[in-house]
């Protein structure tokens, strides 16, 4: 288990750096095909869409999930077809597919898919404005709209009431760490001044330490996060929760940083849930969690 967790970690990062790099504020220019009518058989390489998928109501014409979906729990029974870095085209193609979602990343694949005739959806990583798209886009793309609407609809009736719940609160100077070793303060990556992350934080009433660096992930040295001085750490996890020696092993490693008025103060928060870290209809839930951190009292 830790080993998978550890293997979703970095892919978060992987995609985040990968397909986070080419930003205009969209999730991926709907494809252009002669096939006009709603997809019917649809293999997705993106967890999140995936997810997106299911939530429109287009779970069952899902037939092919990347090596890490495990979310909504019907995907675990879907072939497996690779993932960012490891796609099978064959086995896809063994699928019949009328619409593939790739990573934006994924160019080749892309290619070689759309010169067979199939649709290709390619997604790249954004901020909360290009995850709505991408839902209303798939929606469209698998017969959906009407449902669509709803979850977009919801998505934001969700993020609205956090921010009013903690709006006139004091803003701590918060991090938020997507990925490090196990047990030690080496590869830390945390979110930058872009992408949903960091649009999520400032929704839940933190200010990023790191919203001044315009990239979705930053790798910060030991001496870098002593000088940004956080006041409080989100430590962010797709799995499950370690036992509780584990955790506190964990939680431990940031006592390298002493000084740091988080580790001081006991504000170094270790959240689990792939709800935290999904660019999909979830992140309601990864705000809510977020502004409980930051600020309990408005949610007595």
């Amino acid at each position: 288990m830790a080993a998978r967790q550890t293997k979703l970690i970095r892919l978060v990062v992987g995609v985040l750096l990968l397909c986070g790099a080419n930003l205009s504020g969209s999730g991926a220019t709907p494809p252009q095909s002669s096939n006009s009518g709603p997809a019917r058989r649809v293999v997705s390489l993106v967890p999140n869409v995936t997810e997106m998928l299911f939530a429109v109501g287009a779970g069952p014409q899902v037939v092919g999930v990347s090596s890490y979906d495990d979310f909504p729990p019907e995907t675990k029974a879907l072939p497996r077809v690779g993932a960012l870095l490891d796609p099978d085209a064959e086995r896809i193609l063994s699928l019949r597919p009328d619409l593939v979602v790739v990573y934006g990343s994924q160019t080749g694949l892309e290619g070689q898919f759309s010169r067979a005739g199939i649709r290709v959806y390619p997604y790249r990583h954004g901020g909360i404005d290009s995850i709505l798209q991408a839902i209303g886009d798939l929606a469209r793309l698998t017969g959906h709209p009407a449902d669509g609407d709803r979850v977009i609809r919801d998505v934001r009736s969700q993020l609205a009431a956090i921010s009013m719940r903690v709006r006139g609160q004091r803003r701590p100077r918060t991090m938020v760490v997507m990925g490090r070793d196990g047990g030690a303060l080496r590869g830390v990556y945390v979110s930058g001044g872009i992408g949903f992350l960091h649009e999520l934080l400032d929704i839940a009433g933190g200010d990023d330490v790191f919203g001044d660096i315009k990239r979705e992930g930053v790798q910060p040295s030991s001496e870098t996060m002593i000088i940004r001085a956080p006041e409080v750490i989100l430590e962010l996890h797709p799995g499950d929760p370690p036992p509780a020696d584990a955790l506190q092993k964990e939680r431990m490693a940031w006592n390298l940083l002493a000084s740091v008025p988080a580790v001081r103060t006991g504000r170094v928060h270790l959240l689990y849930g792939g709800h935290l870290v999904a660019a999909g209809p979830r992140i309601g839930r990864a705000a809510e969690a977020f502004a409980r951190v930051l600020h309990p009292s408005s949610f007595k």
